[in-house]
C-alpha cells in the first residue's frame, strides 16, 4: 500500500478550515473575475477581486468543493491581500511542486502544510488548486 494511503483523509485542523468559510463577499468594485473546475474532481471555484494599484485589496468566492478544495481556499483568501499577479504565479508553482513531492516549496504560502494527507492522493490536487487558480484567472482578467 502507498505511504499515507492509511492515514485520515481529512483532519480536524482540514475540517476547520474548509468550516470557516463563509458566503462570498459583497465587493463595493470588482476589478476581475474567473471560474476554475478541476476536470478530475468536479469542484469548481469562483473569484472576484478588488485591486488597487495591481495588488489585490479585496476578494469574494463561491467554492464548491471537498474539503481540501474549501480549505485550500480558506488558506488562499486569507493570505491574498496585498498579492500581485507575479506573487500568485509564484504562489500557484509552489503549490504544484510542493504537492509533487518538494518539502521546501511548502513555504510557498502560508498554513500549507494543514493540506498535507492530501500528497499522497493526486486525485485531490486539482482540488487545492483551484483557488490559486482562479484567483490568478481573476487578477489577469483584470488586465485584458
Amino acid at each position: 500500500m502507498a505511504a499515507g494511503v492509511t492515514e485520515p483523509l481529512y483532519t480536524r485542523e482540514i475540517l476547520r478550515l474548509a468550516a470557516s468559510l463563509g458566503e462570498p463577499a459583497l465587493l463595493a468594485r470588482i476589478d476581475g473575475e474567473a471560474e476554475r473546475r478541476s476536470a478530475t474532481c468536479g469542484s469548481r471555484v469562483s473569484v472576484a477581486v478588488r485591486l488597487d494599484d495591481g495588488k489585490v485589496s479585496a476578494v469574494s468566492q463561491r467554492v464548491e468543493a471537498c474539503a481540501f478544495g474549501q480549505a485550500s481556499a480558506a488558506l488562499m483568501v486569507a493570505g491574498a491581500v496585498g498579492c500581485g499577479a507575479a506573487e500568485i504565479r509564484a504562489a500557484l508553482a509552489g503549490v504544484e511542486h510542493w504537492l509533487k513531492g518538494d518539502d521546501a516549496a511548502a513555504a510557498s504560502w502560508p498554513g500549507l502544510t494543514v493540506l498535507d494527507p492530501a500528497r499522497s492522493r493526486i486525485g485531490r490536487h486539482g482540488a487545492i488548486l483551484l483557488p490559486f487558480q482562479a484567483l490568478l484567472g481573476a487578477i489577469e482578467s483584470s488586465l485584458k
